[in-house]
């Protein structure tokens, strides 16, 4: 069965444009489409599907408002916000709602392709370009490198010091793939860090880890990815 995805944006030429290229993607089907956030918990009740694409800023009830009703409701269904090139206090919110990711709209088919499947799978899509800008909206939230380390929240007292490099890997935005290449492991045992760093922070999928990452202040300024070519 191919896996269902809700189209939500308020803008129809949008659905239209995203309709055509999951159309033609193999394996994805559209079960339906909303204008607003109303409609997108609406039709994730009735549909049940296996992700959601939210746009964020619509009319009536927003894209972070559904999200977190359609994740509170406690369903399989998976998350996954579009939003425009400037990741913005909404983006975030939406992510401490429970979206399991976030895109650019203008993602290029093939990705988009393989976010659908990594969420639907449970994983999360944190893609490195966004991170950065996400890193650069917050950075007066995280620690000045230059000022004392604040006091840490004790679930990182759980993890080894390995999966320490792993987490700060991951809130760097970089994938199982690009963290096996920079540690020198193999990609399965990087998902076994990554699965045991999430339990043991009590954390529900990658995107939680990044979040946890910024407001603890266990990423300092100082660590902000670097730009790198295409990113």
């Amino acid at each position: 069965m191919p896996l269902s995805v809700l189209l939500v944006d308020d803008q129809p030429l949008l659905r239209l444009g995203f309709r055509m290229i999951l159309s033609s993607q193999p394996g994805l089907a559209v079960a339906g489409e909303a204008e607003d956030g109303a409609e997108a918990i609406r039709m994730a009740a009735e549909l049940a599907p296996d992700v959601v694409l939210m746009d964020i800023r619509m009319p009536g009830i927003d894209g972070i408002e559904a999200t977190r009703q359609i994740i509170a409701a406690g369903g399989a269904t998976k998350v996954l916000i579009l939003t425009t090139f400037d990741i913005d206090q909404y983006a975030y919110a939406a992510l401490r709602a429970g979206a399991s990711g976030f895109l650019l709209k203008d993602v290029r088919p093939a990705d988009l392709h393989s976010a659908i499947l990594a969420v639907a799978s449970g994983d999360a899509v944190v893609a490195p370009s966004i991170t950065r800008r996400l890193l650069d909206t917050f950075a007066h939230k995280l620690p000045d490198p230059d000022q004392p380390e604040p006091s840490a929240d004790p679930r990182l007292g759980r993890l080894t010091e390995r999966e320490t490099v792993v987490l700060h890997e991951v809130a760097a935005g970089r994938s199982n793939a690009e963290i096996a290449r920079h540690l020198v492991l193999s990609e399965a045992t990087v998902k076994t860090h990554v699965g045991r760093i999430l339990a043991k922070l009590e954390l529900r999928d990658r995107v939680q880890a990044v979040v946890f990452a910024y407001e603890t202040g266990f990423v300092r300024a100082s660590d902000r990815p670097s730009p790198r070519p295409g990113g």
